[in-house]
């Protein structure tokens, strides 16, 4: 395949229209989260805490850095201060002393939880538009 090709007008307006929903989905994540006195980043660090893929609810910084893909001292600062405000709280880990699991305080579970329903429209929304673009087929190269 040629990578300098032209692309169908079709398919850009098919990756337009993601990129859109896409952006409007944050946009909208972010006005709940501020809704819900979270900056966020805060919002989304809540969100990873609770929503590790063990599904313990609990994550080390390093996890976060992973996940949120940003700098281990970025996620520390984001860590901090999310601490400070009494969103999130540190405990050590039964297996290694020298690892400090974080997890939600009950003020952080009451506005994560919050958000996450006032956002359960546009999730569904999100979620269909998908769902439309994986059983759509691409259209056919130029040329046939």
């Amino acid at each position: 395949m040629n990578e300098d090709a032209p692309i169908e007008t079709a398919d850009a307006i098919e990756v337009a229209a993601f990129r859109e929903a896409l952006r409007a989905f944050l946009r909208m994540s972010e006005l709940i989260a501020q809704a819900n006195d979270l900056t966020p980043q805060r919002h989304l660090l809540l969100l990873m805490i609770k929503g590790a893929p063990d599904g313990s609810e609990r994550a080390t910084v390093t996890q976060l850095a992973s996940r949120l893909r940003l700098a281990q001292t970025t996620v520390t600062d984001l860590v901090s201060r999310a601490e400070g405000v009494g969103l999130i709280e540190r405990e050590r880990s039964a297996t290694d002393a020298r690892v400090s699991l974080l997890r939600l305080t009950a003020e952080g579970e009451r506005r994560l939880a919050r958000s996450i329903r006032a956002h359960a429209s546009e999730r569904e929304r999100l979620r269909g538009m998908l769902q439309q673009m994986s059983t759509t087929p691409p259209s056919e190269p130029n040329g046939g």
